[in-house]
């Protein structure tokens, strides 16, 4: 998945601003404690952060 298909998902799901907002902020354990912008910057690969990003919020399968 390229980067620019995940930020438009995750404006999508979340709204253009808060998405940025929940990147930045939201810590999550299933990315080893990292938000969203840490993983990414870290190396893992956007269709596996997407996928951690739908699982933790809930997202429904039509939409992953």
């Amino acid at each position: 998945m390229r980067l620019t298909v995940f930020w438009e998902r995750m404006a999508e799901h979340f709204g253009a601003g808060y998405a940025e907002t929940f990147a930045r902020d939201h810590v999550m354990t299933e990315l080893g404690g990292r938000t969203v912008h840490e993983a990414l910057g870290s190396g893992w690969d956007a269709k596996d952060v997407w996928r951690v990003v739908c699982e933790v919020m809930n997202i429904p399968g039509e939409k992953r």
